[in-house]
This record gives structure tokens, C-alpha cells and sequence, in this order.
């Protein structure tokens, strides 16, 4: 699917919020410091903290920003459903992906952009070589070590990080969401584009980076969630195709 690589003006990066007042700012000037003519949306699931607010603001600043306020149910599929709706109906032809709490180092955005030279699919993924965490205990780890291999066997998908929400996506392996109702919602969700972005011959490669646990804020995902993800998992490997 790989084609010649679009200009980066062409390139909008979708970022979910929830209650990450005190991430936003910075996270927004590290994306514009290393890529400036990108596009940035934050997709809001109306946090009480004030996170939207703080985005309207910056928008003086940083004229390809924006932000989606979502309203009702929340959830990280949903926002990014949302959000990867709006830059196909805006025609972008880069989509990206990154958490709010500065987990995702925007320094590796260059390094990842260039690799959509060859590839449809790329992953910013702390389980390859030069790849890790950093703040994690080594029982988290192996956690979501173990949790992304049976992932990646289940769903035959040629990748080690299959739950990083750090990637570059060219549109043609997202277009089908306009059209589909994505029954995952949460971490889950990440798995479901790669399994049917690789059903759909789309090649993908993976960049190490070094995942760093959040400072400031409250981590979203608890045990439910874990578990309604292996679940979702299983019901899209089984389901027929």
C-alpha cells in the first residue's frame, strides 16, 4: 500500500483527553517544537479538570491546533473513533495517534513519520530492540509483555506492541470506520485497527521508543478494562470475517 510520503501539512495527530489538565500544555508544545506543520486534535471526553479550556487557549497560539468536546458515553475507542472520522471527512492523509501524559515522547515523531516511506503502519513500540519503560515494576512489565504476545498470536498480527496507542497510520488502512460500527472501546480498540489493517495487506513496522509512565495525572485503565479487552479480542478473532 506504501506510496510516496505525503507532506506533513497533510498530517493530523489525534490525542484523547480525559482530566489531563496539567499534560496538555506541555504535550502540545513538544508535537508543534518537532513537527510544526502538523495538525493537532484533541478529542475531549468532557473532563471535569478543565483539559478543554486550557486547549482553547493554546489555540492562539498554535493556529493547527483544534479540539473535539465529546460528550456522553466515554472511552478511548470512542474518542478515537471520533477523531479518526473528522480527519478522513477533513481529508487527511496521515493519521497519528498519542496518549495525553507525555508517555509518548513527541521526539520520536520525525524518526516515525520518515518510515511511512515504506510502510502503511507505524508503530512507536517498547517491545523491540532499543525499545522499553521506564517507572514500570518488572511485574507491569511482564504484564503487558505477555498481554500484547497473546494478542499478536491471537490476531496473527506481525507486531510486539500491539496495545500502543503511539503510531502513524496512512488513511487507507482507516477508511473502513466510516462506514463500520467499531464494537471495541477500549484498549482493545488499538488491537482491532491493526488486525483489520493487516487483513487489508497493509504493512506495518514498528519504532522503538522508551515508554515513559506518567508523572502528573491518574492513569484510565483499571482491571475492567483489561479483561472486556481480552474479551473484545477474542470476539473479533472468532466473529466471522
Amino acid at each position: 500500500m506504501a506510496t510516496n510520503l505525503p507532506l506533513q501539512g497533510k498530517t493530523l495527530i489525534i490525542v484523547p483527553t480525559y482530566n489531563e489538565s496539567s499534560n496538555i500544555a506541555e504535550l502540545v508544545a513538544k508535537i508543534f517544537s518537532n513537527m510544526s506543520d502538523v495538525h493537532l486534535l484533541v478529542v475531549d471526553d468532557d473532563s471535569p479538570d478543565g483539559t478543554a479550556e486550557i486547549v482553547e487557549k493554546l489555540r492562539a497560539a498554535h493556529p493547527r491546533l483544534a479540539i473535539l468536546r465529546r460528550r456522553g458515553e466515554r472511552g478511548l475507542g470512542r474518542a478515537y473513533t471520533e477523531g479518526i472520522r473528522r480527519a478522513l471527512d477533513d481529508g487527511f492523509e496521515i493519521i497519528g495517534t498519542m496518549d495525553a501524559d507525555l508517555s509518548h515522547n513527541p521526539d520520536y515523531l520525525p524518526s516515525m513519520f520518515a518510515l511511512l516511506g515504506q510502510c502503511d503502519v507505524v508503530i512507536g513500540s517498547r517491545y523491540i530492540r532499543d525499545g522499553g519503560t521506564v517507572n514500570w515494576g518488572i511485574g507491569r512489565i511482564l504484564l503487558s509483555w505477555m498481554a500484547n504476545t497473546f494478542a499478536a498470536i491471537l490476531l496473527e498480527i506481525p507486531a510486539h506492541d500491539i496495545t500502543s496507542g503511539y503510531r502513524l497510520y496512512r488513511r487507507q488502512v482507516l477508511e473502513w470506520i466510516s462506514t463500520t460500527e467499531v464494537k471495541s472501546t477500549g484498549y482493545s480498540f488499538l488491537g482491532e485497527l491493526l488486525y483489520r489493517a493487516h487483513r487489508a495487506g497493509a504493512r506495518i513496522i514498528e519504532y522503538p521508543i522508551i515508554f515513559h509512565d506518567r508523572t502528573l495525572g491518574v492513569s484510565k485503565l483499571h482491571r475492567r478494562e483489561i479483561y472486556l479487552g481480552a474479551m473484545n479480542l477474542l470476539r473479533l478473532r472468532f466473529s466471522r470475517r
